[in-house]
């Protein structure tokens, strides 16, 4: 008998997984999708951040599910941003694997491929700025799921590429007005897996990060060790791995009364 279901995937592999475990009440743990928001404040150092910020979207081909692939940016200064991010995309280049200039490698699939192409076109079609890369393969790449890596910028948070897990090497830039907008923008979304937010004033980030829906807030850049809970809110599962937390998952509560 299996008393419990520990799930890592998409949401609708891990709708599918509660669903099927529910006529027999199994408790289920599950770290699902995500669409990771990275705020970039007025007072960070732009080259730093954003070069992370791209290098962190595109890393794994895009292939993990806290990429931070929403980067928000302030709106009086998103062309200096967007310059940044495209001279940054430009350095990340595609291949065999093997090579030692090679930065990501091709995508896990032609199902994985052919989805990362759909949802770049759609951001072209819902008339996002396309910086660098697009559909179709890189030069000399023909053989292979290999995709460009791709920059989109002035995207609106209600597009295909702003809403949807893309699990590629794809970028979203928006803008916000203030920290305000920029917070509302980065829990608007059905996902809460992680967030991003950077900047030099301790208190500004301390503030935003305990505003943002997501189970793991990276300020800096900055990541946690086995101590930290890995998990997420919303569609973005209901579980948590590592640390306490994650071996909690796996236990069950007994009260022992009298003698």
């Amino acid at each position: 008998d299996i008393d419990m279901m520990s799930f890592t995937g998409s949401t609708r592999g891990g709708v599918a997984v509660a669903k099927a475990s529910a006529d027999s009440v199994k408790r289920v743990s599950q770290e699902l999708g995500g669409k990771s928001a990275n705020i970039i404040l007025d007072d960070a150092s732009f080259e730093k951040s954003i070069q992370a910020g791209v290098d962190s979207c595109m890393s794994n081909t895009g292939q993990s599910c806290n990429a931070p692939t929403r980067m928000l940016v302030p709106e009086s200064r998103k062309d200096d941003a967007y310059a940044i991010a495209k001279d940054a995309a430009q350095k990340v280049i595609a291949g065999d694997p093997k090579n030692d200039s090679t930065t990501i490698g091709p995508l896990v699939s032609d199902v994985q491929f052919k989805k990362v192409q759909t949802l770049i076109q759609k951001g072209i079609d819902e008339g996002a700025e396309l910086l660098i890369g697009g559909t179709g393969k890189p030069d000399g790449l023909e053989k292979g799921y290999y995709a460009k890596p791709t920059v989109f910028a002035d995207v609106k948070n209600d597009m295909a590429i702003s809403k949807e897990e893309i699990f590629g090497p794809v970028l979203s830039m928006l803008t916000y007005k203030n920290i305000d907008d920029a917070v509302a923008i980065a829990n608007d979304t059905e996902y809460g897996l992680a967030a991003y937010v950077s900047g030099e004033d301790k208190e500004t980030l301390t503030s935003i990060a305990r505003r943002l829906r997501a189970g793991q807030i990276h300020v800096n850049y900055g990541s946690g060790g086995a101590d930290a809970p890995f998990g997420g809110y919303k569609q973005s599962g209901n579980g948590r791995e590592k640390a306490e937390w994650g071996l909690e998952e796996f236990l069950e509560v007994k009260a022992i009364m009298g003698a």
